[in-house]
């Protein structure tokens, strides 16, 4: 059994200082029960908490470390950068280097700003959508999850999904009302809406592969079902690849699935671990914002040098790997089906639902999870018994049923059939 006395003690002092202890709610626990580990060092795929304990990390900072903990390049590119100034707040080179590689990258996108994080990233996106079709609704989709912005906390998936929290306090009336919720992988629900309001909408918001209400794929057609209506409608489709672009493949999701979006918005990988987000697509779009249009949006530490400098030897060494995404795919495949093998093993109800190197294990007697309906029928009180059993075997997977899973490169074939035995153990004892 793993000892956590210092962790215990971490997050006593924590709590007394900071709400729940935390600085993002699911990292308390909450969902799971125990003490959360405090984390003091990280290489490869593996991190150490503060009572010395090893893990093996598939959460990978919930996403961005594509090569996991503290890869050479990375880790020299952001000294070099600090060795130089921490922020200016003036224009640097290197963000235009990363706007160049996010734009060769990512073909619907022509232009790019960058801000802080992928729920700035999302909100300023919004707001531009507002501003260039003088239109104010949004549709989203029960369960996506696109930060914690006032109109996205609306059935939201991700830590409010965890909490039982979908519409936060604090979201006014008058908020709310300009967010059309639709159901994911439902053209129908879509198209009702546009049936409805197709004058006033601005924009549908989506996770071209949902993240945040657990890994859900699109069924065949969606994607394009949707393209199709806003091109209709004069409206804006917006993809939110905080969490699935570079991961997925070179150009994100939408490279993967064939579908052209008009804006998108970034986080996570093109950070390399450091804060980071950005919203980028069509120039005639992107032109619209200040200093060239009236639609305004600024950030004190947008474009930050070190954080920049993460980004651009993250994908400068993910482009220079011919073969990393399949290499990535091959793990998590493997990783898929065994995990798979050990629940038919135990004779547990339960999926798996994998799009790339981003997975989620569903404990559910429903069947397979497709929406936020057939998610939320999850058993998670399994699921905390399982995370525990995981955690003291030393795998260390997202904290909240409603999560995704990461495969990175620093993951060895050894690693991962031995997290496939560790999560064998697990199952036979639920």
């Amino acid at each position: 059994m793993n000892n956590l006395n210092k962790s215990a003690h971490a997050f006593q002092k924590a709590r007394g200082l900071i709400p729940g202890g935390v600085n993002s709610p699911v990292r308390a626990f909450a969902a799971v029960g125990g003490t959360p580990p405090f984390i003091v060092s990280g290489r490869g795929a593996r991190i150490v908490d503060t009572d010395g304990n090893e893990y093996l990390d598939f959460v990978g900072s919930w996403g961005p470390l594509i090569l996991g903990h503290a890869h050479s390049a990375v880790v020299k590119a952001v000294q070099q950068a600090a060795s130089q100034g921490t922020s200016f707040g003036a224009p640097t080179e290197a963000e235009t280097e990363l706007a160049e590689l996010m734009v060769a990258m990512v073909p619907s996108v022509e232009m790019v700003r960058l801000v802080n994080s992928g729920t700035e990233a999302t909100m300023s996106a919004v707001r531009l959508a507002r501003g260039f079709t003088g239109r104010e609704l949004i549709v989203k989709f029960e369960g996506c999850y696109h930060g914690h912005g006032d109109g996205f906390l609306i059935a939201a998936g991700s830590g409010a999904a965890t909490l039982g929290v979908p519409n936060s306090p604090g979201v006014t009336a008058g908020t709310a009302k300009d967010t059309l919720l639709a159901t994911y992988n439902n053209s129908s629900s879509v198209q009702h809406l546009f049936d409805t309001y197709g004058g006033s909408i601005a924009a549908v918001v989506v996770e071209p592969v949902a993240g945040n209400m657990g890994v859900v794929p699109p069924a065949p057609g969606f994607l394009e079902s949707i393209r199709e209506l806003t091109s209709r409608h004069g409206s804006l489709l917006i993809f939110d690849e905080v969490m699935t672009g570079f991961r997925l493949a070179p150009g994100g999701a939408q490279e993967r699935y064939g579908v052209t979006p008009d804006l998108s918005t970034f986080g996570k990988v093109i950070g390399g671990g450091l804060p980071v987000g950005a919203y980028g697509g069509r120039r005639d779009i992107m032109l619209k914002v200040a200093p060239t249009g009236p639609i305004y949006q600024a950030g004190t530490l947008s474009g930050n040098p070190l954080a920049t400098a993460a980004g651009l030897a993250t994908l400068h060494t993910i482009r220079n790997d011919p073969g990393f995404y399949e290499k990535l795919e091959r793990k998590a495949d493997r990783l898929a089906a065994g995990l798979s093998e050990s629940i038919e093993v135990a004779g547990i109800p339960a999926f798996i639902n994998r799009v790339g190197s981003m997975m989620t294990l569903f404990f559910n007697e429903s069947g397979p999870v497709t929406d936020y309906t057939s998610a939320s029928k999850s058993d998670t009180a399994r699921y905390a018994r399982y995370f525990g059993a995981c955690l003291e075997q030393g795998v260390y997977l997202a904290p909240s049923q409603f999560e995704a899973a990461f495969v990175s490169s620093a993951h060895t074939d050894d690693d991962i059939e031995r997290t496939i035995e560790l999560s064998r153990q697990a199952m036979s004892g639920l």
